[in-house]
């Protein structure tokens, strides 16, 4: 097995691939990484951290994946361990961006496919669904523990019938929010309303909330009255029981619904990165952007969201951009997330989380160059705000943060039909949808096999990146066709999380 892994050519370091103790020695052949042949390793470094093989001076850049990764604090000698102790950002303030495109010519829609199908759910407004769930969702949190009950009831009540179960998805708000805290929440759970993994949808409302019931179904716009309905708990003699009746009619209607042969091009596929390592830009992150390039290969769509952790690798996708047009409305997505960090007096490029640190990433813009890996090469086709539903196939991005459950949930807001989940370190959580979560590290895919889907960890134990590809695939596939199911589904995690920017009154 490898003991570390050289990324570029013009990278200043090397990953380790195990624990390098003080003193051990790395060989590296006839001519290794700047034309070392061994280097002394001067302390100690964990697996997945960095080792520097060119010497640096302070203030100098220091480069993996072929990228300024930051800067030098301090000078670094051959063999030294490199991580934030000795490297910082080398991000400032809010930058001016010029559009040069590393296309030739503008975006068009794939006019060939493999002509691979998924079976899906063909739901009566054109799209597609892989999952025939009822969805209970509630326009304020008041209602959370009726929604509770009435989804636990229902499950029993209607065990035996031809539907993927009834879930509701808990949240505090939808009343005495102020301005884009009570737009973030309206858009946000109307877009979730539309999901076409629900069969049907019971919307509950308490009656007296922000978030009414009739600005709640002016929000939609047309919808089919079949597939969602609305209860007043308020207006009703017993919430419970007129719920339950609800809940019948929409069990009845999403049983005329039966999976058949849809094409690839109507899937749509979330990209996500949490409790990220030093490996999760090597090997789960390359392997989601090679499935989402042949996704969008094949006509389909994916979605890449964590606009802070884009800082910094944001000009690889501006100059993916379709036209100047889409190029201009990444810049305002970037700005505009820069904006809201000085709002709050905080430091836009603040390092990554203890537990990115834990794993190896140094900056934010280590984490970002491998965060963009999930886009694949695709060109991104459009770009949506937070709360928004994606319209476009290809690669979009969508406005949102990088807390895990408010990204997973705006992708699904956004269409995605569910949401691969890349992850060094772990967690179990999942969102409304299928959350596939991909270990960059055998060790967590052993020692977590309840939270962990698939390993791309083998890719750096030999597997070749062309089957792992070839071989996640044909998972994703069969999870959309409803012969497979994930671990959060399995273990009945869903949840979801709503943006919150100002005041609760």
């Amino acid at each position: 097995m490898k003991q570390w892994i050289s990324l570029h050519e013009k990278d200043d370091v090397i990953i380790a691939l195990k624990d390098f103790l003080k003193g051990e020695e790395i060989l590296f052949g006839e001519q290794g990484p700047g034309g070392l042949r061994s280097l002394i390793v001067l302390e100690d470094v964990p697996s997945g951290h960095k080792i520097a093989i060119h010497p640096r001076q302070t203030g100098d850049d220091v480069f993996k994946y072929g990228y300024s990764i930051g800067k030098a604090k301090s000078e670094l000698l051959i063999g030294d361990w490199v991580h934030h102790h000795n490297l910082g950002t080398g991000l400032k303030g809010i930058l001016d961006y010029a559009y040069q495109p590393t296309v030739a010519t503008e975006w068009t829609a794939p006019t060939q496919s493999s002509g691979r199908t998924f079976q899906g759910y063909l739901r009566s407004n054109g799209e597609a669904g892989i999952r025939n769930e009822i969805w209970i969702i509630n326009t304020v949190g008041c209602i959370n523990k009726t929604s509770e009950i009435l989804a636990n009831r229902g499950n029993a009540l209607y065990q035996s019938r031809d539907i993927d179960g009834i879930h509701y998805f808990s949240h505090p708000y939808g009343c005495s929010q102020l301005g884009d805290d009570h737009g973030y929440t309206q858009q946000l759970l109307t877009s979730l309303a539309l999901h076409p993994n629900a069969g049907g949808v019971l919307v509950v409302g308490l009656g007296c909330e922000n978030n009414q019931i009739d600005a709640f179904q002016e929000k939609l716009g047309e919808f089919d009255p079949r597939r969602i309905k609305f209860m007043k708990a308020q207006e009703v003699e017993d919430e419970i029981e007129s719920g339950l009746e609800l809940l019948g009619e929409l069990v009845d209607y999403a049983e005329t619904f039966t999976r058949q042969p849809l094409p690839l091009s109507m899937l749509k596929i979330g990209l996500k990165c949490g409790g990220s390592d030093g490996l999760s830009g090597i090997t789960a992150n390359p392997l989601v952007g090679a499935v989402s390039d042949w996704l969008i290969s094949e006509g389909g769509t994916a979605i890449l969201t964590e606009v802070p952790e884009m800082f910094g690798a944001e000009t690889i996708l501006m100059n993916r951009a379709a036209n100047a047009e889409v190029f201009g409305q990444i810049v305002e997505l970037i700005n505009d997330f820069k904006q809201y960090f000085l709002k709050h007096d905080q430091e836009i490029y603040e390092n990554p989380s203890p537990g990115n640190k834990a794993g190896g990433i140094s900056t934010l813009e280590e984490k970002s160059l491998g965060c963009t890996q999930k886009g694949g090469h695709g060109i991104v086709t459009d770009v949506r705000a937070y709360g928004e539903r994606v319209t476009q196939t290809g690669l979009s991005l969508l406005q949102g943060p990088g807390n895990d459950l408010v990204s997973v949930t705006a992708l699904t807001a956004a269409g995605a039909h569910l949401v691969l989940f890349t992850t060094g370190r772990g967690t179990p959580f999942g969102g409304p949808v299928p959350t596939i979560k991909i270990a960059s590290n055998s060790g967590l895919a052993v020692r977590k096999p309840k939270w962990i889907d698939f390993n791309a960890g083998k890719l750096v134990e030999g597997a070749d990146m062309k089957d792992v590809s070839a071989e996640f695939a044909e998972y994703v596939i069969r999870l959309a066709s409803g012969e497979e199911y994930t671990r959060n589904e399995l273990n009945g995690f869903r949840e979801i999380a709503i943006f919150k920017d100002g005041v609760i009154l």
